[in-house]
Formats: C-alpha cells, sequence, structure tokens
C-alpha cells in the first residue's frame, strides 16, 4: 500500500474514533459545562461592551463628567473593558483546568475500551 492509502486509512480510522468520542455522553457532558462558562461570560461582555455606546449616546453629560483631571467616566468605562476582558479571560484559564481533565478522562476511557477489544 502506498503512503497515499496508509493515509486516507488512518485518516478514515482518526474520523471513526472522533465520531465515538464525539457520540459519547462525557463528551457531551464536557460541551455542557464548557457552554455554561463561555456563554455567560459572551453575553456579559457583550453587554458590558455596547454599555459605553449606550451610556455616551443617552446619558452623554454623565459620559463626559470629568473624574479626575481631563479624566472622564466615558474614557474609564472604555479602559475598564481591557481589565474585564482580562479577567475573563483569567477566569476562562481557571475554568480550562477543568475542561481539560474532563478531556483526559474521555480519552482514557476510550483509550481503555480500545484496550479491551
Amino acid at each position: 500500500m502506498n503512503s497515499t492509502g496508509r493515509n486516507a486509512s488512518r485518516q478514515e480510522l482518526a474520523r471513526t474514533e472522533w465520531d465515538r468520542i464525539a457520540a459519547s455522553e462525557q463528551f457531551k457532558d464536557l460541551l455542557q459545562i464548557k457552554k455554561l462558562f463561555i456563554v455567560p461570560a459572551f453575553v456579559f461582555f457583550f453587554m458590558y461592551y455596547f454599555a459605553l455606546a449606550v451610556l455616551v449616546g443617552y446619558a452623554p453629560k454623565l459620559a463626559s463628567a470629568r473624574v479626575i483631571g481631563s479624566v472622564t467616566v466615558a474614557y474609564l468605562f472604555a479602559l475598564s473593558q481591557f481589565v474585564v476582558g482580562w479577567i475573563i479571560a483569567g477566569l476562562y484559564l481557571l475554568a480550562s483546568t477543568r475542561f481539560d481533565a474532563l478531556t483526559k478522562d474521555i480519552l482514557a476511557s476510550f483509550d481503555e475500551r480500545q484496550g479491551d477489544k
């Protein structure tokens, strides 16, 4: 068999293995757990991000109020978006350790099943 044929059969085997993993309840649980973090984090940051535009559009006097020297509320709010983005990224890093552990468990249980065959 030439290398092209071997690569095709490896890809087919990998696809079959992936299909079995993706169909497992453990994998579906992992996706659900990830969604429980990602969706609320996205919705929160999306709303937080557009809150600045709403603030400037509907409360321009508040947005232009000076806090320290020439620094306004809108400027501080805009800078706070970087802080919030980093906080969300840090929280995701913490949560990803759990995701990684669950992924390793899924792969280990799949490898055990493969070894039993």
